[in-house]
């Protein structure tokens, strides 16, 4: 069977090679940070979640070996049967006390959260409503459930208007963004969102993964940063990215969404407990989180930084105030070049060019963190001036 199937896959590779789509790893062989080993030299690490450089922060690292020996490796089992430890309930009563909601259901990851909530929550008789791009594990989760499916532009509110007014039938509706757009780093307008919510009578829940932990007075995210957390009825986030950058993930949410999650979702059903050493090294994150706002303040401070010298050294940003810092080009083959010309000079950025993003919109995203340096900064501004010269 496997020969004539063989063809077909190398077809289709081939296929999303020519279109200039195809994704290589590059290997690192050092810790993640601001600076990393690729090929044996030291490169400037421009392109990682890892917002407050907490991945590999000694207090976390010592908390990690700590739960190894105390709680060990792995529990080879899922949550209900035998893979509950007292770390898994800290951090899901951590979280919810952060987050300011009501209860916390941890997962494998953000991905498994959004795969397995919609199924549970929203039936046939319902409606869910989206903004048009949300992540990848909201569409996927969504395509799960078998409510009605609405999608309105990004960010745009009157068209969410009207798929709430076209989606009145519905028992219940549940409006879903990202609390940050990845790509653009642009923020969802939640303080509208949660206006329009209490004026149709819809739910309202948050992906808020490139925003929890350094966005907002405490960090708790982009519906503190609105002041709208007791307007939010489910937020998902990951601990994969600002909160230690392992795995994991998780619903923040009104108690009985939380209750019927543990007794209905699928992923957290059938998948092995997170491991207590990632769950150990989540809560030490957390507690780094909410003890100081050093860390915040850096990266905003260097992301304020980044964007002044690129826009006085003439280059165009998308506008915004997130550590994610699209560097756009006119051309896709501009974009490539000038990656291409920064990874020479020690430099690890990437370039995203269409399909991935649209057509005539191709970028190089930069992503701050709070390790980078002031001169860590001002040596990548260099690189990309002497990179289009």
């Amino acid at each position: 069977m496997y020969k004539d199937i063989r063809p077909q896959l190398l077809n289709e590779l081939s296929e999303i090679e020519k279109a200039g789509t195809t994704k290589s790893e590059t290997e690192i062989t050092s810790a993640q940070g601001s600076h990393v080993i690729i090929d044996g030299a030291s490169f400037l690490n421009f392109c990682s979640n890892n917002y407050l450089g907490l991945s590999n922060h000694p207090e976390i690292i010592a908390a990690v070996k700590v739960s190894l020996d105390e709680h060990g490796y792995g529990l080879s089992s899922v949550r209900f049967i035998c893979g509950t430890q007292d770390l898994h309930l800290e951090l899901e009563s951590q979280l919810t006390k952060f987050l300011s909601q009501e209860a916390t259901i941890l997962f494998p990851s953000c991905f498994d959260a959004n795969g397995g909530i919609f199924e549970v929550l929203m039936k046939e008789e319902d409606a869910i409503i989206s903004d048009e791009l949300n992540h990848a594990s909201i569409i996927d989760g969504i395509r799960l459930s078998k409510a009605k499916r609405y999608r309105y532009k990004n960010r745009d509110m009157a068209d969410l208007e009207a798929q709430l007014i076209e989606s009145q039938s519905a028992r219940r509706r549940l409006i879903v963004t990202d609390g940050v757009f990845s790509m653009d780093g642009y923020l969802a307008p939640l303080p509208e969102i949660c206006a329009l919510a209490a004026k149709y009578n819809a739910l309202v829940m948050v992906d808020d993964s490139h925003a929890v932990g350094f966005m907002g007075a405490t960090g708790a995210g982009t519906p503190e940063h609105f002041g709208v957390s007791d307007q939010v009825d489910i937020i998902s986030g990951t601990l994969g990215k600002a909160l230690g950058g392992a795995s994991g993930g998780y619903i923040s949410a009104r108690q009985e969404i939380v209750d019927i999650l543990r007794q209905k979702a699928r992923p957290y059903l059938f998948s092995n407990s997170v491991p207590p050493s990632v769950v150990s090294g989540s809560l030490k994150a957390l507690e780094l989180v909410s003890s100081s706002d050093e860390l915040r303040t850096a990266l905003h401070s260097n992301a304020k930084l980044f964007r002044e010298l690129m826009q006085a050294a003439g280059f165009t940003l998308l506008p915004g105030e997130h550590p994610i810092v699209p560097v756009m080009f006119s051309t896709e083959s501009e974009a490539v070049g000038v990656a291409q010309n920064l990874h020479a000079q020690g430099i690890h950025a990437v370039a995203f060019s269409y399909p991935v993003v649209p057509l005539g919109k191709a970028r190089i995203r930069i992503q701050l963190s709070a390790l980078h340096s002031q001169e860590d900064i001002r040596e990548c501004v260099r690189a990309f001036s002497q990179s289009v010269s």
